[in-house]
């Protein structure tokens, strides 16, 4: 399959006779997608939990770590099945038990999706303020948000082989563009932060770091996995995706935390607006350089996004081939994009709080199916042969129980800024934790990880003694 190739292949197993490559491109499109300039807010954000500057970097890094190395895990069934993610899901829950998770998934791809394509616009139409101040807000907003989001549906409809081609190059820019960036930045950093947490904070930085980054990826990790040789060794397709996704992305954070040390309110108006606060700060001469930066780096991760949420849709068993869904969601993302652009002044905050929530879902649905690939994988079988034949189990009870209870707590355990979210979140937390470091690291997020784990493992295993008896 070359780059300029429209993909052909949707949900079906990746004949063996298309897999190739190794799994150190893994690392490619993993970078890309999480070199955003968000980056450097989240390092401020993990600073706000009362960390000093080391304690902020090292909980970060064990965060991401640990979140990106579930997002290789689930990678490796990629590579051993030749299926999508969301179609591996299927195993844990069934053939329709599998629909309640990747609708969930499809509305997580295609909101993201529409958040990093309208964060780009907007980002690029403040610094096109600075370049050509005669360009009015709107219409420099207007076009960076065609440039966007054409960019992002053209490259989801090639699929696979271009956005492994693509990601590595903007990788390569983003990396050099950043380089210089700190480079002029680094006047301003700094060391002067003291830690004012306890180990409660500790503990509430690497799960907030592993909330800001891997778990939000999770449902899409065998995508870009499954054109790999089934031969590729599983240790190495997880670690390369590990490496990806949180090496890059930590630099940033790296960064950020110094900032935090060094310019306070620089830092403050970065959490808010990380495109616009470290652009005002910024020479004449680098600008345009910083805009291709801030944009490629959200339109990286749109891509992934747009990409995953085609398959997720082909799960749910819409008949339509992988690249007429990439269009279907590009639709709705350009519908989306422009109501919160130019329509609403508050729908942006109220849906990334509503992401919050399919993010607690995302996690138990990641240890249920965890749990599952590693009892399959012991069992010696295949994923195709329940996955793609005719007649598949259509509900697997104890995925699904394990799945909603854990869901159902974990939302009772993180806490939101939004009014309207916060009526129907933390209701398990006294009115003391939901303002503490508690509610604040979203802890919620975990607790639904390890309790849907444990549950599936518990209630699966009675299933089959059971059945066997």
């Amino acid at each position: 399959m070359g780059t300029m190739t429209v993909e052909q292949n949707g949900i079906n197993k990746v004949p063996e006779s298309e897999r190739r490559g190794r799994p150190s491109g893994l690392f490619w499109p993993w970078a890309g997608s999480n070199l955003s300039l968000f980056g450097v807010a989240f390092g401020v954000y993990i600073v706000g939990l009362g960390l000093g500057v080391f304690p902020a970097i090292i909980t970060g890094a064990i965060g991401y770590a640990l979140s990106f190395g579930l997002v290789g895990l689930v990678a490796i069934a990629g590579a051993r099945s030749g299926v999508p993610t969301m179609t591996l899901g299927r195993a844990p829950f069934g053939y329709q038990g599998n629909k309640l998770p990747a609708a969930l998934s499809y509305i997580s791809n295609v909101g993201w999706e529409t958040v990093l394509v309208t964060l780009s616009a907007q980002g690029g139409a403040a610094i096109l303020g600075r370049v050509a101040p005669g360009i009015p807000t709107a219409t420099a907003t207007a076009v960076c948000f065609v440039v966007a989001a054409l960019v992002t549906i053209v490259v989801g409809v090639y699929g696979h082989a271009m956005i492994m081609a693509v990601q590595k190059y903007l990788t390569y820019a983003f990396i050099v563009l950043t380089v210089v960036y700190m480079v002029l930045m680094a006047p301003r950093l700094g060391t002067s932060l003291e830690t004012t947490a306890g180990f409660g904070g500790w503990v509430g930085g690497v799960i907030f770091a592993m909330t800001l980054l891997g778990l939000g990826w999770v449902n899409c990790g065998a995508d870009y996995s499954r054109y790999l040789p089934t031969s590729s060794r599983p240790s190495r397709v997880a670690t390369w995706t590990m490496l990806g996704g949180a090496v890059p992305p930590m630099l940033l954070l790296v960064f950020g935390v110094l900032l935090a040390g060094g310019d306070p309110q620089l830092a403050d108006a970065a959490a808010a607006d990380p495109v616009g606060a470290l652009a005002g700060a910024l020479p004449t001469w680098f600008l345009l350089p910083y805009l291709l930066t801030a944009i490629g780096g959200f339109l990286a991760g749109a891509i992934m996004d747009i990409y995953s949420s085609g398959l997720s849709m082909l799960a749910l068993g819409v008949p339509v081939r992988r690249h007429y869904a990439v269009l279907i969601d590009g639709a709705l993302m350009v519908l989306a994009g422009y109501y919160v652009l130019f329509v609403s002044d508050s729908f942006l905050a109220t849906f990334q709080a509503f992401l919050a929530i399919i993010g607690v879902v995302m996690a138990a649905w990641v240890a249920i199916f965890l749990v599952d690939m590693w009892r399959w994988r012991d069992g010696g079988r295949d994923y195709d042969e329940r996955l793609l034949r005719p007649g598949a189990p259509a509900l697997n009870v104890p995925g699904l129980i394990s799945l909603v209870t854990a869901s159902v707590v974990g939302v009772g355990l993180i806490a939101s800024a939004d009014p309207n979210i916060a009526r129907v979140v933390g209701f398990l937390m006294s009115e003391d934790l939901k303002a503490g470091t508690f509610a604040s690291a979203n802890i919620g997020v975990v607790v639904a990880l390890v309790l849907a784990g444990v549950l599936y493992f518990a209630i699966s295993g009675l299933a089959s003694r059971r059945s066997r008896d």
